[in-house]
């Protein structure tokens, strides 16, 4: 274990060493839920993914080239190593990270702010300021059940047609009023 342990904390596997420390603290705290994995890599050439994950794949990979470059070579060759090994995790990441690609596309990202302005259908007997349900389409033509509350006095029976103004983040729900359709 102490050879394993050398040889990953001595030149030139140290550098990897360190920032593959940096990404397991990286992802404890997006664990915990410090972070989130949102970011593209696209400036590494690498786009498509998380950066978070493109980041790892390309260090863990390089930290292993380095440690197997750092056992094969010696002496003024162990300086081009690590740019082998950068090399080498890139190509790697890119044909690793290849099949996530389609699981980061961002046309499928939806929002629920993207039902606001859109015209529901209330589908529980009734939608008051505590309580209510709703339907809605999306732009690519999928319908979901919300939750839906109105302000003031407002009371939209089953059926009923109503426009989303609003989402409330805290309450997690749409604001609705009614909406009379001029046919």
């Amino acid at each position: 274990m102490t050879e394993f342990t050398d040889a990953a904390f001595s030149f030139p596997t140290v550098i990897f060493s360190i920032l593959l420390i940096v990404v397991v603290g990286y992802w404890l705290a997006v664990i915990t839920g410090l972070f989130q994995v949102d970011d593209d890599a696209a400036w590494l050439g690498l786009g498509g993914v998380p950066a978070g994950i493109t980041l790892s794949v390309l260090i863990a990979v390089a930290w292993t080239l380095c440690l197997i470059g750092s056992q094969m070579v010696s002496g003024d060759l162990l300086v081009a190593v690590p740019v082998v090994a950068v090399a080498g995790g890139w190509f790697a990441a890119r044909g690793l990270l290849l099949p996530l690609r389609p699981l980061f596309r961002e046309g499928d990202r939806s929002s629920r702010k993207d039902f606001i302005g859109q015209m529901c259908v209330i589908r529980t007997g009734e939608a008051t300021p505590d309580f209510g349900q709703a339907e809605v389409s999306a732009a690519d033509g999928a319908s979901a059940i919300v939750q839906v509350r109105t302000t003031g006095l407002d009371r939209l029976d089953r059926g009923a047609t109503a426009l989303i103004f609003d989402y409330d983040k805290d309450g997690e729900f749409f604001l609705v009023m009614p909406y009379e359709s001029e046919h």
